[in-house]
């Protein structure tokens, strides 16, 4: 088998979903292109801003495309490379993107709405606090995690001592991010060009940021770097929508589609080998196929972050219902597609059934940079233009969940529709204790490292799109809506993910004494057994209500029923 044939079949594949199963969903379910957004309707320069479906494509793919879709497929690889082309494929087309677009199609159906505040709505109060605690705890271990890939990422010396030129470069780049971002940000908002004006211009931006960047690295060791990243998502979480988040994730996605468009391109190109066998077995190295090949990989098949993203952030932002598919449904396909790519290009450059050393990240990046390398580019930049699409990867991602995390934590305390927050209520839902209390939680799980956290947040994550689903499934029902393609996927993920947990579980209680560590071991065990109550309890409240619900009781509700 040859990487460009399985190249190949997923841009097939993932072209007729879109076209055909994507858009039955939308004619399924309806749309009215004349009705008015929430973007629209609610517009206030901070959370609702109506944008181009562009804008809003580069937001969303942006915030969802994080470390998961190149490190999960590698990782996968180990029971071959058929199971993980599989689940990446089935799973990207009924299982994600059918996710992303029912969150990003519910929120906006009901006044850009999180998924919180959703599931109040057609579930109640017990069950909306129920899972925004699960989400402000999963968002923890989001930021916790992904801070600190990027603060070692970033970081200035190599483990043997020697400068980390392109980490450094990226440093100085994502810096020039962040400030270019919000003048570019205030560019739009009052030049308003056109969409080939704002293209042009992003592309000369991006071109003189990394001029800079290669020219003036950046040594910092990871602690630094650790405050910088947590600076950078306190200012994420409090500043308007269209002046930083926006124009950072449009500027972001040239270099994540051009990550995507090299790796195709290079496969296509070289058409490498796998060298791969197709099926290695239902168990490897004591790991059996299921549940760990579905945790492993997320991001590129199935995610609860991203329907997190869609209903909190995205959802916001649409400026027409027709804008929907191409948001919710088209970004995970890519997304997929991404790690379709990462798992050939890892094939192909194993040795006879044997990946080559290093992290996913490494072996990924190698391999494009010898794809850019192969089209002419100097090795010194295609080094920096990865490091930066990985870094980026990271920061578009911890930028959209310090929001999402300190919105959680402010929507727990928020009261019912009609009344008034007062006393510690209040307080909590203010924006600036609300960002510092959730950053400073995951600054202290950020300290055990990205490798003791990763385990916990893929169960988590998936465990997530779980209640996402069956919470979608109940808004479904309740406002007259086909949900049956909701049903399968739900339930398969809550077994998944909920074996997983347990096995963590199992595998934490059975450490020897010597070797428990409570700030890492304990932390995890405490996050996992609240994570599993919370869950179970989410499923009770929304499962009772998907039994039992009428269509009727909608109008009760006041909640949205037609299209």
């Amino acid at each position: 088998m040859n990487g460009l044939t399985l190249i190949g079949i997923a841009i097939v594949v993932f072209a007729a979903a879109y076209l055909g199963y994507g858009r039955w969903l939308v004619k399924t379910w309806g749309i009215d292109p004349q009705a008015k957004t929430p973007a629209v309707e609610f517009e206030d320069g901070q959370d609702y801003s109506p944008a181009s479906r562009f804008t809003v494509f580069s937001h969303q793919f942006s915030s969802i495309t994080g470390a998961g879709p190149v490190t999960g497929p590698i990782i996968a690889a180990m029971f071959g490379w058929a199971p993980a082309l599989l689940w990446l494929l089935f799973g990207g087309v009924f299982f994600g993107a059918v996710q992303d677009f029912t969150a990003l199609y519910a929120s906006v159906k009901n006044k850009g709405k999180s998924m919180g505040m959703l599931i109040e709505q057609y579930v109640g109060k017990t069950g909306r606090r129920l899972f925004l605690l699960f989400c402000w705890l999963f968002t923890l271990l989001v930021i916790a995690a992904f801070s600190d890939i990027i603060a070692n990422t970033f970081n200035g010396m190599t483990k043997t001592g020697e400068l980390n030129v392109p980490g450094a470069q990226a440093a100085t780049i994502s810096l020039l991010y962040i400030v270019v971002a919000m003048g570019f940000g205030q560019y739009i908002r009052k030049f308003q060009p056109s969409g080939a004006v704002k293209f042009f211009v992003a592309l000369v931006l991006v071109a003189l940021m990394f001029v800079v960047g290669m020219n003036f690295p950046l040594y910092l060791d990871v602690a630094s770097w650790r405050y910088v990243v947590f600076g950078y998502c306190f200012i994420a979480s409090v500043l308007p929508m269209w002046l930083l988040m926006e124009p950072r994730d449009y500027l972001s996605s040239f270099l994540l589609l051009g990550m995507v468009a090299g790796g195709v391109i290079g496969v296509i190109v070289a058409n490498p080998q796998i060298n791969m066998p197709a099926f290695v077995g239902f168990e490897v190295n004591g790991k059996p196929l299921f549940p760990i090949l579905f945790i492993t990989i997320a991001c590129g098949a199935v995610s609860g972050f991203h329907s997190l993203v869609s209903s909190g952030t995205s959802s916001k932002a649409i400026a027409n219902e027709k804008d929907m598919l191409t948001v919710g449904y088209g970004a995970m396909l890519v997304e997929s597609l991404l790690g379709v790519v990462a798992l050939v290009i890892a094939c192909a450059a194993a040795t006879d059934g044997v990946l080559p050393k290093g992290t996913p990240f490494q072996i990924f990046a190698g391999s494009i940079s010898n794809f850019f390398n192969m089209f002419g580019l100097p090795a010194g930049l295609s080094s920096c233009f990865i490091t930066m699409c990985v870094s980026a990867l990271g920061m578009t991602t911890i930028d959209s969940v310090a929001r999402i995390g300190r919105m959680s934590f402010q929507e727990l305390f928020a009261p019912s529709e009609g009344q008034e927050a007062s006393g510690v209520a209040g307080f909590c839902m203010n924006t600036y204790f609300s960002t510092i209390v959730t950053l400073v939680l995951a600054y202290f799980l950020c300290l055990a490292g990205y490798m003791n956290i990763w385990p916990l947040f893929g169960a988590a994550n998936q465990l997530l799109s779980a209640l996402v689903l069956i919470s979608l499934a109940v808004f479904l029902r309740t406002t007259g809506r086909q949900g049956w393609m909701l049903y399968v996927p739900m339930t398969m993920m809550f077994l998944v993910t909920m074996s997983a947990l347990v096995m963590s579980v199992w595998g934490i209680v059975n450490k020897p004494a010597d070797q428990f560590v409570f700030m890492v071991d304990g932390l995890q065990l405490i996050l996992a057994l609240a994570l599993m109550t919370l869950a179970l309890l989410v499923v009770k409240h929304c499962g009772k209500e998907l039994i039992s619900g009428e269509v009727d009781e909608c109008e009760s509700r006041g909640c949205e029923k037609t299209a």
